[in-house]
């Protein structure tokens, strides 16, 4: 796997080179910032890009933008934002694009966790931070579309949401795959989405439908 990082913090930018040349994949560029993502993965043609959501100048969004502006121009790209803290807003445009992840930056302990997630992004594929998923849900409020799920079915659509299939939510939840494949089954047609075997396509209809049900219902004409 051939990466690109940016990240701002030194000490975290070169434990991450030397976390994935480790494991022998390739660090094509790291970058203080995001001012020249872009043209490193032009340039090198990554699987990867693994950026912070906040980065110099402004340590606002600079990361959640260039992580836009990849996809855009380099959609075959994985893209994986790290976080200090959810901010889930940037999470739900981003992740129905495929190949893309948002981690918080405890997860980089968990080193196996943390690479397998970054494999399944370069591979098209999603990793959301559980924290992540829980705020997404919360924000809906009375709203939300999940309401109607049990604390399991609950369970399984947070690890749905980190990408994960069904063999290794069933192993996270220490319960049988045929236990699984009825939660994922209940909860699905309690969303209202029809069923998939897709683990990466799951998550982006889960993920569309709470994005869709977020948004304020269209005003009627002259109203």
């Amino acid at each position: 796997m051939r990466v690109v990082i940016a990240e701002d913090q030194v000490l975290l930018r070169e434990g991450l080179v030397r976390l994935f040349e480790d494991r022998g994949h390739t660090v094509v560029a790291a970058l203080p910032d995001a001012t020249g993502v872009l043209a490193a993965v032009a340039e090198h043609a990554p699987d990867l890009v693994v950026l912070d959501i906040r980065m110099p100048p402004t340590f606002t969004d600079e990361g959640a933008r260039t992580a836009r502006e990849v996809k855009d121009a380099h959609p075959e790209v994985g893209v994986l934002v790290l976080s200090q803290h959810v901010e889930a807003r940037y999470a739900v445009g981003l992740v129905t694009l495929g190949g893309f992840g948002y981690l918080l930056k405890d997860r980089v302990l968990d080193v196996g966790e943390f690479l397998a997630a970054a494999g399944r992004v370069a591979g098209g594929g999603s990793a959301l931070d559980p924290h992540v998923v829980g705020t997404l849900l919360a924000a809906q409020g009375t709203a939300d579309p999940v309401a109607g799920l049990s604390a399991r079915e609950r369970d399984a659509l947070a690890l749905m949401a980190e990408g994960l299939n069904n063999t290794a939510i069933a192993r996270r939840m220490v319960v049988s795959e045929r236990t699984v494949e009825g939660h994922v089954r209940h909860l699905l047609i309690k969303l209202g989405l029809a069923e998939v075997d897709d683990g990466h396509r799951r998550v982006l209809a889960v993920l569309a439908h709470l994005r869709h049900a977020a948004l304020p219902a269209p005003r009627p004409p002259n109203a």
